[in-house]
């Protein structure tokens, strides 16, 4: 299972314990998977389809802890079909009026009634059942991206109004008939999952976090430690040729003692650092010391070059 749907089957376990909370998460899931329709004979029905079989367990849930709706009927057969790609169920008569009712629906992809949304534990269930609902998010070994695809501008608008509550900055992006909401920070993310009170799936985020930031930072040393190695090989052989150049051309029994001495170690330990070079001076120099001589011969060299 992808990491979205570890999510996602997380936030289906988890249940509000008020009931105005579960009410604001049903309305949340209804307004982004149900619709009202009314049959020849005007009987109300409220019909319920998701592409995620933890949308419609949800929906189970709920009904049975807000409203006392007895949905075995419905978990049978769906366990049943499950298997075959059965993603829909209908509430019919007095229920779908309860239901619409109570979580104040009017048409599928608009706005979730304000006045469902007045405490900020409802704000929580709200994001909860939206991100169930029309939520997903990619693998974040690869890259952190969590998006809500919404099906209206006004539902859009709304979602973000929630997460900027939250101090969240969603963005909003048109693809093709849809409004999507999206989250590309890893801190935003992992700021939603606790807000959702998906734990679980928080800490294993955070995990991967870490593991990313210190394979980033390995990475990184190692780069620049290579960068240097050759950064210090080819000055290395610069000075080797510069000092064989001035051997050809002079000699060096023609340079100042400090300087033969310098070009002679030089010679000697070709693949020696800086560091390790003025240690090995008689008597020992600093770093400085032993570059400013090395700068030095490579002077001269470009001298010989220049008469050449």
């Amino acid at each position: 299972m992808s990491f979205s749907g570890e999510v996602k089957e997380e936030l289906a376990r988890h249940c509000g314990q008020a009931r105005h909370c579960q009410i604001a998460e049903l309305a949340a899931v209804l307004n982004c998977c149900a619709r009202i329709v009314e049959t020849q004979r005007g009987v109300r029905c409220l019909e319920i389809r998701a592409e995620n079989s933890a949308v419609l367990r949800k929906c189970f849930t709920l009904l049975k802890k807000t409203f006392n709706i007895d949905t075995d009927i419905f978990e049978k057969l769906f366990a049943v079909q499950e298997k075959t790609g059965i993603d829909q169920f209908t509430l019919t008569g007095r229920d779908a009026v309860t239901v619409s009712e109570a979580c104040r629906l009017t048409a599928q992809g608009t706005q979730v009634s304000p006045l469902l949304l007045k405490n900020g534990c409802c704000r929580r269930a709200y994001l909860r059942g939206t991100y169930l609902s029309i939520g997903s998010m990619s693998n974040p070994k690869r890259s952190y991206h969590l998006e809500f695809v919404c099906g209206s501008m006004p539902q859009a608008e709304q979602l973000c109004g929630v997460l900027t509550g939250f101090e969240l900055e969603a963005k909003v992006i048109r693809r093709k008939k849809y409004h999507v909401v999206y989250l590309k920070e890893s801190a935003c993310i992992v700021d939603l999952l606790n807000i959702m009170e998906a734990h679980v799936s928080l800490m294993e985020l955070e995990n991967l976090r870490i593991l990313k930031d210190i394979s980033n930072r390995v990475n990184r040393r190692v780069n620049c430690e290579a960068a240097n190695i050759v950064k210090t090989v080819n000055a290395a052989n610069r000075q080797v040729e510069d000092i064989k150049l001035i051997q050809e051309k002079r000699g060096l029994s023609s340079l100042p003692e400090n300087l033969r001495k310098a070009a002679e170690l030089r010679l000697e330990r070709p693949d020696a650092t800086l560091g390790e070079l003025s240690q090995l001076m008689a008597p020992p120099i600093g770093k400085s010391g032993m570059n400013h001589r090395l700068r030095k011969l490579s002077e001269i060299a470009e001298e010989l070059k220049g008469n050449a």
